[in-house]
Formats: C-alpha cells, sequence, structure tokens
C-alpha cells in the first residue's frame, strides 16, 4: 500500500511546519502522493504553493478542488458537492473535467457509500477516496465507515484511497493508498 500525504494548509500552520518539513517527513515515510488542500487562501496562493510544492517534490502533485490550477501539478482531486457544483449529473460533470485538464492528469472524487463507488466505476477518473475510515482532526465527517471500507473497497474498479482518519498502522486488503493526513505530523 503506499503512502498518499495530505497537506492540509491549516493544519500546516496549526503545528508550525513549513512545507520543506512537510515534503521531508514525506520523503521519510516514502510518500508517491501529496494532495494539498487549502480552503481558506485565494486561487493564486494556492496556485503559488503549488508551484514552491513542485520546487521540493518530484513525485505525484494533486490539489483539492482547483481544477484551474492542474497546469501547475498532476491532477485534482475533488468532493461530491464539488463535482455537483459543476453538473448535478456526474457523467457531465467528469467529463466536463476531464475535457479541461486532458487525459494526462490525474482526477480522484471521494465517495462514502456502495452507490457512489458504483457510480464512480463508469467515470472517467484514476481513483476514489473512500472514507472517513474514521473521525479526522482536519476535516468534519458524516459519516464513518470502519471495517466496512476495506469491503467497500473491493467494488471499486479504481484504485482506492482510504481517507479520513487512517494512521500508519492500518492495514486493508483492498486500497491502493493510504491517506494521511494528521498522522503524517506527529509520527
Amino acid at each position: 500500500m503506499q503512502l498518499y500525504a495530505l497537506c492540509d494548509h491549516e493544519t500546516l500552520k496549526a503545528k508550525k511546519l513549513s512545507l520543506e518539513a512537510f515534503v521531508g517527513l514525506c520523503r521519510k515515510h516514502d510518500a508517491t502522493v501529496i494532495q494539498y488542500r487549502n480552503k481558506s487562501s485565494d486561487l493564486n496562493n494556492v496556485k503559488n504553493t503549488l508551484i514552491a510544492l513542485r520546487q521540493l517534490w518530484n513525485g505525484i502533485l494533486i490539489v483539492n478542488d482547483a481544477v484551474s490550477l492542474t497546469p501547475f501539478c498532476d491532477g485534482v482531486h475533488l468532493g461530491q458537492e464539488d463535482v455537483q457544483a459543476i453538473d448535478t449529473d456526474v457523467n457531465c460533470a467528469v467529463a466536463q473535467i476531464r475535457e479541461r485538464i486532458g487525459n494526462d492528469k490525474w482526477l480522484g472524487i471521494s465517495t462514502h457509500n456502495k452507490e457512489e463507488i458504483l457510480c464512480a466505476n463508469r467515470l472517467d477518473i484514476n481513483y476514489i477516496g473512500l472514507g472517513a475510515y474514521r473521525n479526522t482532526s482536519t476535516k468534519h465527517v458524516g459519516t464513518i465507515l470502519g471495517d466496512t471500507l476495506d469491503t467497500l473497497a473491493q467494488l471499486s474498479t479504481h484504485d482506492v484511497a482510504a481517507i479520513g482518519g487512517v494512521r500508519f498502522d492500518d492495514e486493508f486488503e483492498h486500497v491502493a493508498y493510504r491517506v494521511i493526513g494528521s498522522a503524517l505530523y506527529d509520527h
């Protein structure tokens, strides 16, 4: 299982951790993907941070929500609400996103249940985020999947990234990526 590191702007500030130190933690733990999430800054600040991260990180770099910023990274991850905001028909929304970002960029979508996974199976995406596995301090969680996450993961035709309160010692049989957020800072 590969490590997918969540670089959350608010958590970096709270922990007083620089981008350089964060990338150092990612290297120490052999991360393959970094997702940058910043819900409080404008797009220009997010863009500048992506540029700075790209200078520090040769691995896969994903931006959260900001489809327009994919020229500065390797792809985008969207929540269900973000996809619905583009078009209420998820197939049309993903087609519009794919047209905008191209086929060489990663596209990931969060899922929380069997229905969303089965819908995602029909979409032109690279992976799904599935969760939340347990409560997390970096984001409000509506649904906790717990041990059912791995069972649901086997329904996906895409790679699965386990999200939400995942720790280094969590083991999954049907998950490609263990998404580590706040646990990365304390490990």
